[in-house]
């Protein structure tokens, strides 16, 4: 099983991809972002962390759709 720190070390790098100046990206590096962020969302869904994020934003999401009723 991966570890938190495999987590931790895809945020790093996600920030690091995300935070570079707003020029014209390349596909390449638009699906390496892509797919980086995905792999570190599969990693923090396993982690009770990652529950809670899903919690708040199922919340957050049935609130909205109230809302809009």
């Amino acid at each position: 099983m991966l570890s938190v720190s495999a987590a931790v070390f895809f945020a790093i790098v996600i920030y690091a991809l995300l935070a570079r100046r707003t020029e014209a990206r390349s596909r390449v590096n638009e699906r390496l972002t892509a797919f980086v962020c995905v792999v570190f969302g599969v990693l923090i869904a396993s982690s009770s962390w990652g529950q809670m994020i899903l919690h708040l934003v199922g919340s957050v999401a049935d609130a909205v759709n109230q809302a809009v009723r």
